[in-house]
């Protein structure tokens, strides 16, 4: 009877433990597995908005709608064996984004929501996106509260107070273990003489920081916590199978790589901006992101055999805001013909033209590809 009792105790306690994490599990729980190829998602941080037509000061921040500027864009891959590799995106990173044209990174979102968003990382990158999880400012206070708090070397002095966003931040330098509050604030900070690549720089911490917590054996009952705190707080367009296949491979332990798009401060009128090394970028992706079975980093020849004027052109152009890297167009014979798409991994790049068969014939020399459009190819 008493043995039955403590059983009950038990059960009882892991039940009230993993409660909180019950709307998480329902949303996203399956048996984790491990995938067969990498895993990529996007992590943002939202801005919040505030109601300026607010009868009171400081003005209360408006009902979170997840269509703000993205504060903190995290690309973050998951290899099969366990391996996690970050990369930071500076907010004020300058290039052409899909659907909208040339600005920061961090202003796709407002313009075109979180498919814009994506399409601008992987144009940025030349990496697939799995799936993205958007995530409110209070949602970083109630993870790190959830976790326990989190301990971190403030690199230095930090004051500052913004009362409209209600954003006041007194951190000391050296090490120390910081709430949410707290943590909001180191991560918030910006007027030092690093401005974006020094958030980027303390991004990077936080996330060692939490992994260390995380990893504390001791700790595991605060996990169920800390998954209620981030699935309150998210907009994401993960499936339960990318859940699945993100736990698997997370399931033998993680090893942190993180890195940042390399780059320089520079201007665009008076605006500061991050300007992308774009061939530094492509380096660092070759090395710690590249899926050796995605298409985006294949040499792609395209031919207009049989299609409209323009359409190698406009496949150039699109393939190219998709993240390929190696779009060539090449001249070849007009002839009646429909459209082929030929050479390794032909079937990968057939789903991104979007139409035409996968033939064996020989491509253009020193193309991995070759895609001959035809006169099924659509006119625009």
């Amino acid at each position: 009877m008493r043995a039955r009792v403590i059983v009950g105790i038990l059960l009882a306690g892991l039940v009230a433990v993993a409660a909180p994490a019950a709307p998480f599990l329902a949303r996203y729980g399956a048996w984790p597995h491990r995938p067969d190829r990498p895993v990529t998602v996007l992590l943002a941080g939202v801005a919040p908005k505030y109601d300026d037509s607010a009868p009171v000061w400081p003005w209360p921040a408006k009902p979170e709608d997840y269509s703000g500027n993205t504060d903190t864009i995290l690309l973050a891959q998951v290899r099969p064996g366990g391996q996690m590799n970050l990369l930071s995106i500076p907010r004020d990173s300058w290039m052409n984004i899909p659907g909208w044209g040339d600005g920061k990174i961090n202003g796709a979102n407002p313009h075109g929501g979180p498919d814009m968003l994506v399409a601008a990382v992987q144009k940025l990158t030349g990496v697939h996106v799995d799936g993205y999880a958007f995530v409110s400012l209070y949602a970083l206070r109630a993870l790190t509260d959830a976790a326990g708090g989190l301990t971190l070397n403030v690199p230095a002095r930090m004051k500052y107070d913004d009362n409209a966003g209600k954003l006041h931040i007194d951190l000391q330098a050296g090490v120390q273990h910081l709430n949410g509050v707290q943590a909001e604030g180191f991560l918030r900070f910006r007027h030092d003489n690093m401005g974006d690549i020094g958030r980027v720089e303390r991004q990077q911490l936080f996330v060692k920081a939490l992994a260390a917590q995380v990893k504390k054996p001791w700790n595991w009952w605060r996990v169920p916590l800390m998954l209620s705190a981030v699935d309150r707080n998210t907009k994401s367009s993960l499936d339960k199978q990318t859940v699945a296949a993100l736990l698997g491979a997370a399931s033998g332990g993680l090893k942190l790589q993180t890195s940042t798009v390399p780059g320089s401060f520079g201007f665009r009128g008076a605006a500061s901006v991050w300007d992308v090394d774009q061939g530094a970028l492509d380096a660092l992706v070759a090395k710690s992101f590249r899926d050796p079975n995605d298409p985006r980093f294949l040499n792609v020849a395209v031919i207009n055999v049989d299609a409209p004027d323009g359409s190698a052109r406009r496949l150039k152009t699109r393939l190219e805001d998709l993240g390929y890297r190696n779009v060539s167009i090449s001249n070849g014979t007009r002839a009646p013909a429909s459209t082929t798409i030929s050479g390794s991994l032909a079937g990968r790049v057939q789903k991104d033209v979007g139409h035409g068969a996968v033939a064996t014939t020989a491509g253009v020399p020193g193309a991995d590809v070759t895609v001959r459009l035809g006169s099924d190819t659509p006119a625009n």
